[in-house]
């Protein structure tokens, strides 16, 4: 769209902190975490540092015979040195292609596959307890973030190897590869260039406009999502403190946030939905934030509450983008104190001006309506070239310039978004899983998440958990169902045993074949009385 092409030298990740250090060399950025590459780095940071450490990164991959255009697969336990990473490959005009620590190492091994022998950066844990022996022949060389193996080259050993000058590429040349969410099976490879990234960049720029350039800016977001690599230059380059979280224990992001209070937050709605409990703590770790941002999946009006409620600023508000992987942000709208997302919970906003276009397709020759969705088609120029070895499977999606987003919904007469569900998630006789949800998230305070799946026998199951595993109320839940569409008894889960993407997704097809093969863990009838498969 024209507004994403003025100007678009593409986002030239292997320069980010150096550019972002030349504005403001003493900016910091603060971890909560050490870096598995460089234990000693501390915690704190400033930009000029962090940008020496990516420059350092870059001349010990060249020195390891990564060249222009080679492709580097980073596997590593989880870290913000995975981004650093990404950055110094960038940096020498290799392509990073980013898998997540959480991906078992038969996926690990099938992507290597794809990426056709590449260099693999991991780490000895992942060799030791993940990756099968045949990463090995499935890579050109294997490089170590941290610790020794036989067949493996430590990065370190090329410590003080000398600096090489950074290699830019055309902004239409690959710039990073990452994988989808895998909610449907295995990951595909996501190609961005420089430019799409650039693209996308764009919309979710002016996000940080809400708040003064001396404000932290606070990132809890998947190293390896595409997310992390627009987040985090909006961050840098217009001069704020950039704090990033590895972890999203409410306790250690409450102590944490009371030091350094952020303005801005940009986080998974699962992450928000687990700070809920930080809007009643004593340090009011929230106050200061002007804007939350989330924008990888549907927000529940329950957590947007708690989190606005949270906050002590003048009017903040709550920003959220509906968007995927594949393009980027397309939609967003935002919530305050006054019109919560308890107003049209399903609205996921209107699409940028200049910028990208949305449009509902039928699928019975009607208008689309809430009863009878459409599918979701959209077009940015954020969109990525291709899926890496699966180009047929990419031109499937392409519709004369639009991009099918998977996603079931319509627009009203004044133009906005409403999502209802994943195509594949669509259960006949319910108008929205998603809205469902929503409901169920505002009439029971115990939940923390909760899931609309189809049962065995077509009937909607709700997969349920509550906060510290308490057992759910059967009166609470009677009343909360009383005027919803007719659901089986709901099913109870720890949180940390259902099947999850590495943006804290539910993968809620393969939760449903696991209820459907008898893993029922938690059942509550009617009575009270829980039963254990």
């Amino acid at each position: 769209m024209f507004l994403q092409r003025v100007g678009n030298k593409g986002i030239r990740l292997g320069t980010l902190f150096e550019r972002a250090a030349a504005r403001n060399p003493a900016s910091l950025v603060i971890l909560d975490h050490d870096l598995d590459i460089a234990p000693g780095f501390g915690r704190r940071a400033t930009l000029t540092e962090v940008a020496d450490l990516i420059d350092d990164f870059a001349s010990r991959l060249w020195a390891a015979r990564v060249r222009p255009g080679k492709r580097v697969v980073i596997h590593k336990s989880d870290g913000f040195d995975i981004t650093l990473l990404a950055c110094s490959v960038v940096r020498i005009g290799a392509v990073p292609v980013l898998l997540s620590s959480k991906l078992d190492g038969a996926t690990v091994a099938e992507l290597l596959r794809r990426v056709d022998q590449p260099y693999l950066i991991t780490d000895r844990a992942k060799l030791d307890k993940d990756l099968p022996a045949e990463v090995f022949g499935l890579s050109e060389r294997v490089l170590l973030a941290s610790g020794e193996h036989p067949d493996a080259t430590p990065l370190a050993d090329f410590e003080g190897t000398g600096r090489v000058p950074p290699v830019t590429m055309a902004p239409d040349h690959p710039t990073l590869i990452t994988h989808t969410s895998g909610t449907t099976g295995t990951p595909k490879l996501a190609v961005h260039t420089g430019h799409t990234f650039q693209a996308r960049y764009r919309p979710q720029a002016t996000v940080a406009l809400a708040i003064s350039r001396r404000e932290p800016v606070a990132v809890h977001v998947s190293f390896v999502h595409s997310r992390m690599f627009t987040a985090m230059p909006i961050a840098i380059l217009q001069g704020h403190p950039l704090i990033v979280l590895k972890e999203d224990e409410p306790e250690a992001v409450a102590a944490l946030f009371a030091q350094v209070p952020p303005g801005l937050i940009e986080a998974h709605p699962n992450t928000f939905l687990r700070w809920e409990v930080l809007a009643n703590d004593a340090r009011r770790p929230l106050a200061n934030v002007k804007c939350f941002s989330s924008t990888f999946d549907a927000i529940h009006p329950r957590t947007v509450h708690r989190m606005l409620g949270a906050s002590a600023r003048k009017s903040p508000v709550f920003c959220q983008m509906y968007g995927q992987s594949e393009v980027g942000p397309i939609a967003g709208r935002t919530y305050s104190v006054k019109r919560g997302a308890e107003a049209d919970g399903r609205c996921v906003g209107s699409p940028f001006y200049g910028m990208t276009d949305v449009r509902v397709v039928s699928r019975d020759g009607n208008p689309p309506t809430k009863s009878s969705p459409g599918y979701i088609e959209v077009r940015s120029d954020g969109r990525i070239v291709t899926y890496l070895d699966e180009h047929a499977r990419w031109k499937k999606q392409v519709n004369d310039g639009w991009w099918r987003m998977g996603d079931l919904g319509y627009r009203t007469r004044w133009g906005c978004l409403h999502l209802l569900d994943r195509e594949v998630d669509e259960i006949p006789g319910v108008d929205s899983t998603l809205e469902i949800e929503d409901k169920l998230f505002a009439r029971v305070p115990d939940l923390i998440e909760v899931i609309i799946i189809p049962g065995p026998d077509g009937r909607p199951v709700p997969v349920v958990c509550t906060r510290d595993d308490t057992p759910l109320d059967p009166l609470v839940w009677k009343r909360a169902v009383v005027d919803l569409p007719p659901l089986a008894e709901p099913v109870q889960w720890r949180l940390e045993d259902l099947p999850q993407t590495a943006t804290t997704k539910i993968k809620r097809l393969e939760l449903a074949r696991l209820l459907t093969a008898g893993d029922a863990r938690t059942t509550v009838d009617g009575t009270g009385e829980d039963t254990r498969a």
